[in-house]
């Protein structure tokens, strides 16, 4: 099984078969957030899970504002 990194310690993860391709969604069941990624078919489930975990993770971590700052994202002038 993929290592999950989400911070929440899980994430549902739904495979959706599109021709030669797979639709992969990981949904973090703390925050609702959710991100979808398109691979082979050939890729194992595996693979494919690893890589939408990881992509959670990342919009997760940037959706978390950084410490001392205004969670902004803009240059302060």
């Amino acid at each position: 099984m993929a290592q999950d990194k989400t911070p929440h310690g899980g994430a549902i993860i739904e495979f959706i078969p599109l021709g030669n391709s797979v639709k992969v969604t990981a949904v973090d069941p703390a925050t609702g957030t959710e991100v979808s990624i398109v691979g082979a078919a050939s890729a194992s489930d595996r693979e494919l899970s690893a890589l939408a975990l990881r992509k959670l993770a990342y919009v997760l971590e940037r959706k978390t504002p950084p410490e001392g700052g205004s969670g902004g994202g803009g240059i302060v002038v």
